[in-house]
């Protein structure tokens, strides 16, 4: 487990591409936080990160998005949608989680029971010093781009 202060959008932004850049395709990333914490803003770095240049939107209505990058595909999921997790069926998530891509889904606890368990976990928490953030490891790529990660907040 590593945390970090993020004092504004530009660190959380750094954050991410940094991240990216030490991540395996195949890296499932779960990203938690209330509204408003920074998560979106963070997986538009780490697309950056990947060197995807157009716009990133995010994917509240649309729930996935993908990302044509020099590094490989990338998706980003919002699942605070989600109704159920038998949905993550019908915008075929087997092929999002095929192991070749890398993958940030925010709201991951929509998906109980369907999502696999991820590489890496961003918790994402505003306080009076910016943005509080935790990142955990559970895999050996996740440690992998743990151990390879540098950032000074």
């Amino acid at each position: 487990m590593s945390e970090y202060v993020l004092a504004d959008e530009a660190a959380t932004t750094a954050f991410g591409e940094r991240l990216a850049r030490c991540t395996e395709p195949g890296c499932l990333i779960f990203l938690r936080g209330d509204l408003g914490a920074g998560k979106t803003t963070l997986a538009r770095g780490f697309l950056r990160g990947l060197g995807y240049a157009g716009r990133v939107k995010s994917p509240t209505y649309t729930l996935v998005e993908p990302y044509d990058t020099p590094r490989g595909v990338a998706y980003h999921l919002d699942l605070y949608r989600l109704a159920d997790p038998e949905e993550l069926e019908w915008i075929g998530i087997r092929d999002v989680l095929d192991g070749s891509h890398r993958c940030l889904i925010e709201w991951p606890q929509r998906g109980l029971g369907i999502l696999p368990d991820p590489d890496l976990t961003v918790e994402l928490e505003m306080d009076d010093r910016g943005r509080q953030l935790t990142i955990l490891a559970y895999s050996m790529a996740g440690k992998r781009a743990l151990t390879s990660f540098q950032y000074k907040s």
